[in-house]
């Protein structure tokens, strides 16, 4: 969904500034003609034919690159709402709040050496992770080691 939206916004952008650039030129030019002209009904061809439009084309092309970047925020935005609207509650408590569900259920419990926490070994945050050692019951049991928020393990070790 994200790329389509962007690669129609892209020649918006590249449209927006082409359109600065040829105004800018056109500016420049319209100046130089302007400048090597003494009486100003030989200035008014140069402003007519070039600086008008290119003040024109400034403006329209600074609107351009307004809009590319809005439609930019507005398609990572959309993103952004779908990752939250795809993360829905799965049961809810006795208050009626809906309870997310922990996002590893494994039963083996696992720690990073000069870490805090002891999480599943199917946790997000140690998965994968070669230096994630088994958990030493002596540390839990003696509360150097908190339960992972995001996974919460069971408080009994193997």
């Amino acid at each position: 969904m994200r790329t389509r939206r962007l690669r129609t916004v892209h020649p918006v952008l590249w449209a927006g500034w082409a359109a600065l650039a040829a105004g800018a030129v056109l500016c420049v030019v319209g100046w130089y003609g302007v400048s090597g002209e003494r009486f100003a009904e030989r200035q008014l061809p140069y402003l007519a034919s070039c600086t008008v439009p290119g003040a024109a084309l400034i403006v329209s092309g600074a609107v351009l690159l307004a809009h590319g970047r809005g439609a930019i925020a507005a398609a990572r935005v959309e993103e952004l709402y779908g990752l939250l609207v795809a993360a829905e509650p799965t049961e809810e408590d006795e208050t009626g709040q809906a309870a997310l569900a922990p996002l590893a259920v494994s039963g083996e419990l696992l720690m990073v050496p000069g870490g805090t926490l002891w999480h599943r070994a199917d946790c997000p945050l140690v998965a994968g992770k070669a230096e994630a050692v088994p958990v030493d019951s002596k540390l839990v049991a003696s509360g150097e080691l908190g339960p992972c928020p995001i996974c919460e393990p069971a408080e009994e070790t193997d």
